[in-house]
């Protein structure tokens, strides 16, 4: 399983980005009816653990096989119980082996890596940075890196490549050597990490529970994060369409290309100034607990 490097993120640097963000916190525009949508259930992942609730929107668009398979074992009760047994502050948190060692998977086969994906025009990208590798923002949840739209008039599919990217609250596939070995084991960001993106496939992003990612217990850095002794564990891992109703959350997110998450772009921009990137930005969220 991946020997993800730890880069250094100073603790209380990596806390300032955990939090996530929440209508109520914004300033500016006031978000309208029109500039929410809600998180389809069976694309809302509610992970229960030893700390608390971590929501994850899984997004087919970014990572459709990975999307199936992570929807699939959570279904079938594959994650429940299962150990955080890799966990580096400032960086990632492993989970999904039921070896609790970084070797293990499910009995299912192992799945091509999905590096990138391709974008039309109505993906519903947000652009946020513009630089000389590509336009930087969000489609959905998910930060990335792509083509402008006037690219696409040049290809035989009418879209144009996006990368996503390794920020706080992102969700990864973990794999061995081979790019085509993910199985089972997925990570969860507490920190940006450049050195992923195009390496790993994201299927999805934290909607609610980052605070909860910062309070598992971590391993030394030592020994690479591993975690040994009375790590945290996944109590419950199901798709929201599998729960009941009355059990059910329910996820609205705002729309990136809204005037109201634009003016909270806007915000993070003028507080971090010249250092601003997609990675200062979380998603701003509503759960409506069931």
């Amino acid at each position: 399983m991946p020997r993800l490097k730890l880069t250094p993120f100073a603790f209380a640097a990596a806390l300032s980005v955990l939090m996530p963000a929440v209508a109520s916190a914004q300033t500016g525009p006031a978000p309208a009816a029109t500039d929410w949508r809600t998180v389809a259930p069976e694309n809302l992942l509610v992970i229960d653990t030893s700390r608390g609730r971590i929501l994850v929107e899984l997004d087919p668009l970014v990572a459709p096989n990975h999307v199936v398979r992570v929807r699939t074992l959570a279904d079938q009760g594959f994650y429940d119980s299962l150990t955080f047994h890799r966990v580096l502050t400032g960086f990632m948190a492993q989970t999904g082996d039921p070896l609790g060692t970084g070797a293990g998977g499910s009995e299912l086969p192992d799945i091509a890596g999905e590096f990138s994906f391709r974008r039309g025009r109505d993906a519903g990208f947000a652009p946020v940075e513009g630089g000389g590798t590509g336009l930087v923002g969000f489609i959905h949840a998910i930060p990335v890196v792509t083509q402008p739209d006037a690219q696409m008039m040049v290809t035989s599919d009418f879209k144009t490549p996006a990368t996503g990217l390794f920020c706080a609250g992102v969700v990864g596939m973990a794999r061995a050597g081979s790019p085509d070995s993910a199985n089972s084991q997925f990570f969860l960001m507490m920190g940006r990490n450049d050195t992923l993106n195009g390496n790993y496939t994201i299927f999805g992003r934290v909607v609610s529970g980052l605070d909860v990612i910062s309070r598992l217990k971590p391993g030394p850095e030592a020994e690479d994060g591993k975690v040994t002794d009375n790590p945290d564990i996944m109590t419950r891992v199901r798709t929201a369409s599998a729960l009941s109703e009355a059990e059910r959350p329910t996820v609205r997110i705002q729309d990136p290309r809204s005037a109201a998450f634009q003016a909270h772009v806007a915000e993070a921009r003028a507080a971090k100034g010249a250092t601003f990137n997609v990675c200062d930005v979380q998603p701003v969220t509503e759960v409506i607990a069931p």
